[in-house]
């Protein structure tokens, strides 16, 4: 049996794994499905048709599964689903998805430090880091191993490529393109993120073809001043004949996002996935029950 904390209050038909630790005070509500390891600290509140992982770390304060800050929710039955070994500390709000069968989703080994707002609708991939005092609005979506620097906002509907890193206090307001660091009010694309390409292996790769690649997709759009159409089509040809092959990573990605914003030029966070046409980041795609992030299968209106 779960090990309860005599003052918890946990309703008698939460599905809790023998393993499960509830501490003092904290609110299980009747719907809600908690993993193997996983431990709820103290006034933590959870409700709402929730499903939680295994061996998460849920620290005091944190309120997951209420309802979405949303006027057009009509009480209808929506979803939060947290996958495992993620930590959520103190006071982190996570409120489910908007309209019915919808869900808020967040994948695996993430942390979401103080203060985090995910709103609803939101879809959170792997490996993530997320600093105090962030606000993400509805529908936004972040790839694998994205990092987020603290007390910033990020408008509804905004998409974070994978290893991308956002400047603290920044606004972000636009599409973030994959493994760019971007910063500033309004935000701005400032140079490759060459910590986070390093720490995922990517740098070394082949010999360090992989990185030159990139940095001359990089200096291509955003050094060269060269008009859009001619930058995309001189990027086509470098993807074409690189070392790896022309190989398709998310063909859906470059359609899904023709007509949406990005923090540079026009479209460029769907045109950038020509790097993905490498095949280099295929190991971090998530493989959500109903999507692949990136796949164009979720809402993309703004």
């Amino acid at each position: 049996m779960a090990e309860i904390h005599p003052t918890a209050i946990v309703h008698p038909q939460a599905q809790l794994h023998p393993t499960v630790q509830v501490g003092p005070y904290a609110v299980i509500g009747e719907r809600v499905k908690i993993g193997a390891g996983t431990i709820v600290s103290a006034h933590v509140v959870i409700e709402g048709w929730t499903e939680i992982g295994e061996h998460n770390h849920i620290f005091p304060g944190a309120a997951i599964g209420l309802e979405p800050q949303d006027l057009k929710f009509d009480g209808s039955v929506s979803l939060v689903k947290i996958g495992d070994h993620n930590r959520i500390r103190e006071y982190v709000t996570i409120n489910r998805a908007t309209h019915a069968g919808e869900e808020t989703r967040i994948g695996n080994h993430n942390l979401l430090m103080a203060y985090v707002h995910v709103a609803h609708n939101c879809t959170l991939a792997d490996n993530i880091v997320i600093a105090n005092g962030v606000a993400l609005a509805g529908h936004v979506e972040i790839e694998s191993r994205a990092v987020i620097g603290g007390v910033l906002g990020v408008h509804q509907f905004v998409r974070i490529g994978r290893l991308a890193m956002l400047g603290g206090m920044s606004r972000i307001d636009r599409d973030v393109p994959p493994y760019m660091l971007v910063e500033g009010n309004p935000c701005r694309i400032r140079v490759l993120n060459q910590v986070g390409l390093r720490r995922a292996g990517l740098m070394d790769r082949e010999d360090g073809a992989v990185f030159r690649e990139l940095k001359q997709a990089f200096k291509l759009l955003y050094r060269s001043n060269l008009p859009l159409k001619e930058a995309l089509e001189t990027l086509e040809t470098i993807a074409t004949q690189a070392i790896c092959g022309p190989r398709t990573h998310s063909g859906a990605y470059v359609t899904s996002t023709l007509s949406r914003r990005c923090t540079c030029r026009l479209d460029l966070f769907s045109r950038l996935d020509l790097f993905s046409r490498l095949d280099l980041f295929s190991c971090w795609t998530t493989s959500f029950n109903h999507t692949t992030i990136g796949s164009g299968t979720l809402s993309t209106g703004c």
